[in-house]
């Protein structure tokens, strides 16, 4: 458990010196839109795959 909180905090600090905030905040923001997309895809699939079953 202490080997992880080093790489934790080393992590930490990595991502502090070589990211603005800006940058970060703007990448996690897209991240995260990206994700919304691939998910609401998804859904649409498989609604229409519920659909076109219960169709028959």
């Amino acid at each position: 458990m202490k080997n992880i909180r080093v790489y934790l905090m080393t992590l930490l600090v990595l991502l502090t010196l070589t990211l603005s905030s800006c940058e970060l905040v703007g990448d996690i923001f897209e991240a995260g839109m990206w994700t919304a997309v691939i998910i609401i895809v998804l859904v649409v699939l498989l609604v229409g795959w519920l659909v076109r079953k219960f169709r028959g």
